[in-house]
């Protein structure tokens, strides 16, 4: 059995070192996804996309396929590792309107 701690600490890895290293920052890779996305989408959105919507989008791209039978535990770690960068990048934004309250304190 694999523990949440486990998928905490495999999805820490991966966004703070593998990933990081491949693919660059979050905040500018799912900047691209982003641009690249609000492109394929134009005219059929009312607003443009964010960084912070490329975290929930691929969160939910994860979570179907779970529902189709074809998510692996890998599929676990990638959430976390999606929900840990979303949630920061989310807070940076925050922070940029000048919106610094934290909603755990």
């Amino acid at each position: 059995m694999i523990t949440r701690e486990e998928i905490l600490r495999a999805a820490n890895a991966i966004v703070n070192g593998e990933r990081e290293g491949q693919y660059g920052s979050p905040e500018d890779n799912f900047s691209r996804i982003a641009m690249l996305w609000n492109g394929y989408l134009s005219g059929s959105i009312t607003r443009v996309l964010t960084p912070v919507d490329v975290a929930m989008m691929m969160t939910l791209m994860k979570v179907a396929r779970t529902v189709t039978g074809t998510g692996s535990m890998d599929t676990f770690v990638d959430i976390a590792g999606y929900a840990a960068c979303g949630g920061e990048l989310f807070s940076f934004e925050k922070d940029k309107k000048g919106e610094t309250k934290n909603e755990n304190e």
